[in-house]
């Protein structure tokens, strides 16, 4: 079948939920920063225990995995747990299914335990524990520990509720969200480059569709990888974003970009490209792993990427049917308001609570924050081994928790609890930039690692968004945006069919509106003002 032809049949709109990579909330996201000077700092590449302190504490904590990654009740990390930090852990650890409903009948019991995980501070009942005083403020303490001093204002803000601050936020990179790459072999062999306007894409997207260029006679190309819910949705920068808040209404508030004009001017391109046969057929129908397959497929020449979480087994198929091939990240296009940068991401992924109560115990509490602060350190790439005592403890021990081989760390299953870390609540280090992780460095498959390295190197060099609705909390986005969000795929994809018009825009986003739309740009705006912050290019 030729992929110029355009689909007749009308599609069937669909969710789907696009995932770049599912990890546990135990994952190392990559080393961390030194231990700070209250922290232990006697360790042995053995475990031996740090003489922190003669009187010995129990710590319970509640904390939550994905399937396939909960540790055993009585693992050998425990024991090493105990016997370097002189306490008595006793960590209940939950499949994250079944973790919210399990924790909510903790907080009704009064039995809180010492510390406590949540996978998202968006949850209603942070906000709601918080303010009945369930968590201990944390603000005062975030200047004493090494791993704390590096969360920055904006993410701190982000975990704040009234003004202060409860959680203390798990390690993500910060800037490396998905955008636009491109095959650049495919650029070299029709002699085209870089795109670095809309215009410019579409021409080589139809080049990618109609100029052969893999060079192998065959029509089989095409431009632009596409799925379910217009993903990717082919946000050149912040400007472009559906999912910033960057765009203000005529009064001034923060809206989504996924209801403004420039939304509606990016489908229309889309649109036209679609039309032309250079998008991926019946796209509407076609879920995230399909259009992956378009992709390293050798079939679409634009896709997405990012620095960390890419697929080694994908494009290693992609080497495999096209061993020239070469990808590559698309910069952000400069935008009509001078801007020119990808949105950022949150920073973090989840966050880590302490009892209230423990203020009353401050000893007891000095542990538990020197405790989480070593599970936080950051070590680089050439520290990843057995020769750095710290990390070799905390990975249970070259030979037993984990092995290197050709240079990879290999770790054994979370289910066996031979690793501190497969307790931790938190054993993301905190990077000092998200270049630090030298995520591209753990790469198998070469034009995967070099693909990689080009990301870092671009996210480098631009600057990003700072999304302000990731630093606020609103019970009807909570509530509702989910809900607003499929709806406006479905009719969106319907205008990039033909089977709704464009001209219907503006109608489209008062039926936005009146599904909650309108009480969701109040609320969040009130929270925005509330907490004094803005969006901003950094």
């Amino acid at each position: 079948m030729s992929f110029k032809k355009k689909a007749t049949s009308a599609a069937a709109i669909m969710m789907s939920v696009c995932m770049l990579a599912a990890c546990s909330s135990n994952s190392n996201n990559g080393p961390a920063s030194p231990s700070p000077s209250t922290a232990p700092s006697n360790t042995t590449a053995q475990g031996n225990a740090t003489d922190t302190s003669s009187k010995k504490f129990t710590i319970t904590s509640i904390d939550y995995r994905y399937a396939g990654n909960v540790p055993a009740v009585d693992g050998k990390g425990i024991s090493m747990i105990n016997e370097k930090f002189n306490i008595d852990f006793q960590p209940q650890i939950v499949v994250v299914t079944d973790y919210l409903q399990k924790l909510s009948a903790v907080v009704a019991s009064n039995e809180l335990p010492d510390i406590i995980t949540l996978e998202n501070h968006q949850d209603a009942n942070y906000v709601k524990w918080a303010k009945q005083g369930a968590f201990l403020p944390l603000d005062e303490y975030m200047d004493q520990y090494e791993s704390f001093k590096m969360i920055p204002e904006d993410i701190r803000k982000s975990v704040m509720v009234d003004g202060k601050m409860y959680g203390i936020p798990r390690y993500s990179a910060e800037n490396y969200s998905l955008t636009p790459m491109i095959r650049r072999d495919w650029l070299d062999n029709l002699n085209l480059k870089m795109p670095t306007t809309y215009e410019e894409l579409k021409e080589v997207a139809l080049a990618f569709t109609f100029n052969d260029p893999d060079q192998n006679s065959k029509d089989d190309t095409y431009g632009l990888a596409m799925s379910s819910n217009i993903n990717p949705p082919y946000s050149m920068g912040a400007y472009y974003d559906f999912l910033a808040w960057y765009h203000k209404d005529e009064e001034g508030n923060y809206v989504p970009g996924i209801i403004t004009d420039v939304r509606k001017e990016l489908l229309m391109w889309i649109a036209d490209i679609y039309n032309q046969g250079a998008a991926t057929p019946d796209f509407a129908v076609l879920n995230w792993g399909q259009t992956n397959n378009e992709f390293y497929g050798s079939k679409a020449g634009i896709f997405i990427g990012t620095p960390r979480g890419m697929s080694d087994t994908n494009s290693q198929a992609l080497s495999d049917i096209a061993p020239g091939a070469v990808l590559e990240p698309i910069p952000p296009f400069a935008a009509p308001d001078g801007s020119q940068g990808y949105t950022s991401g949150p920073g973090f992924s989840g966050i880590t609570l302490i009892n209230a109560k423990l203020a009353k115990e401050p000893e007891k509490l000095q542990r538990i924050f020197e405790f989480l602060d070593f599970g936080r350190q950051f070590y680089t790439s050439d520290q990843k081994n057995s020769s750095n005592a710290d990390f070799d403890w905390l990975h249970g021990n070259e030979g037993s928790g984990f092995t290197i081989e050709d240079g990879q760390l290999k770790l054994e299953s979370s289910e066996l609890g031979l690793k501190p870390r497969d307790y931790y609540p938190d054993s993301n280090g905190w990077a000092p930039s998200d270049e630090a992780n030298e995520y591209s460095s753990t790469y198998k498959v070469p034009i995967l690692k070099e693909a990689a390295k080009k990301f870092e190197e671009m996210h480098a060099s631009t600057q990003h968004y700072f999304n302000p609705v990731n630093a606020v909390f609103s019970e009807v986005r909570l509530a509702k945006e989910a809900e607003l969000w499929k709806y406006m795929y479905d009719e969106q994809t319907k205008m990039i069919y033909g089977q709704r018009p464009f001209s219907d825009w503006d109608k489209l986003v008062e039926e936005w509106k009146s599904r909650g739309g309108a009480e969701m740009i109040k609320e969040v705006n009130d929270a925005i003002k509330a907490a004094g912050i803005q969006g901003y290019m950094k």
